[in-house]
């Protein structure tokens, strides 16, 4: 019990030192004003030292991704700190690659601003805005997933990529946090966002969203995201998911046979029961629609006794190799847990797509 009593009042220690030296450089240190340089000149802030380099971007509405709120446990808010950063933090170096810690990739949450520095951002970072948005519509799709759409007011249009995402501004006891989340909705429909929001349980983000009610006021930033689609026609689509992993497999789905009407498309989605399954209905008329369309759903779990289930069984990733031909032109877009985006990624290796023609998202 002694022992016990000891490791306690020793953590109780380390935390108060820790809140301290924190308090001690918010008031004690004062770095002045830094001058922030982005691009080689394309951009100067002047801005108070002291606070991360990702609060003094965010403060000149330059909106560098980061879904986890900035506490470095995502790794998406990455910049090039040419000077002025220090060395990079442990927290950091596990979210990077060698090439990239030579490079001076940081992770802008964990950048404390104490002197003028010297930054590299891309330019599409830089084209990102912040969204006053309304609540159009909510719809129930399955027990834990909701679709919401937000009207955006102000600016009125929003242009993405195929397969991007937006960040949702959350309120939290610690003020706003940002959460990200894959558009659904096709490109074209430039004055709205739709999403596909899972509740987790005791998560900011998705708590908030499926609280939401229609005519709710929102703030969302984007679109942000590195898929990049193959325009060529020729080249056939393979898109798997598994739960909110959905939502860039619709969008980029309905935006391809907006433009493509003929093009090879696959979807491969995967659910645990048929509870869990959502907009096969949909899909199934866009089949009929466009014959280039093909869609299988697949159940993981053994089915219980009132369910009904005509299609595929076992991890979505033995549909994929049961139904793709090898040595096929493709591109590949994958989106849900990291075992199954594994477990994808080698079958689709093995029919001859190379790694840098898959994108992924795991979540």
């Amino acid at each position: 019990m002694t022992f016990l009593w000891a490791i306690a009042v020793f953590t109780g220690l380390l935390v108060v030192l820790t809140v301290v030296l924190i308090v001690a450089e918010r008031v004690l240190v004062n770095y002045g004003i830094c001058t922030i340089d982005i691009n080689a000149s394309e951009k100067e802030l002047e801005v108070d030292g002291g606070q991360t380099l990702l609060e003094a971007l965010n403060g000149a509405e330059i909106w560098i991704p980061s879904a986890c709120g900035g506490k470095g446990s995502c790794g998406y808010c990455k910049v090039r700190v040419l000077t002025g950063g220090g060395q990079i933090l442990p927290t950091e170096t596990p979210f990077m690659t060698r090439r990239e810690i030579r490079s001076g990739v940081r992770l802008a949450c964990q950048v404390k601003v104490r002197e003028d520095m010297t930054l590299r951002i891309p330019e599409e970072l830089l084209n990102v805005r912040l969204y006053d948005a309304t609540v159009a519509s909510t719809r129930e799709l399955t027990y834990d997933i909701k679709e919401i759409r937000f009207a955006l007011n102000d600016p009125p249009e929003i242009s993405p990529r195929p397969g991007q995402y937006i960040q949702i501004l959350a309120p939290s006891p610690e003020g706003p946090v940002s959460r990200a989340y894959s558009i659904s909705s096709p490109v074209s429909e430039v004055n709205s966002v739709e999403l596909n929001v899972r509740l987790i349980p005791g998560g900011i983000g998705s708590t908030y969203l499926h609280n939401l009610q229609e005519g709710d006021p929102a703030n969302l930033t984007g679109p942000y995201g590195e898929f990049v689609l193959n325009e060529d026609p020729d080249v056939e689509l393979i898109c798997v998911g598994g739960g909110a992993g959905m939502a860039p497999m619709k969008n980029i789905i309905y935006s391809i046979y907006e433009t493509q009407p003929d093009r090879s498309v696959w979807l491969f989605f995967g659910c645990r029961a048929t509870r869990d399954i959502f907009y096969l209905d949909e899909y199934k008329q866009l089949a009929e629609k466009h014959p280039s369309f093909h869609v299988v759903y697949a159940l993981s779990d053994e089915l219980g006794p009132d369910e009904v289930w005509d299609g595929e069984t076992g991890f979505i990733h033995l549909s994929v190799d049961k139904y793709l031909a090898p040595d096929v032109k493709r591109q590949a877009f994958l989106c849900g847990p990291p075992p199954m985006i594994e477990a994808v990624m080698r079958v689709l290796q093995d029919k001859g797509i190379p790694e840098r023609d898959i994108f992924y998202d795991k979540f």
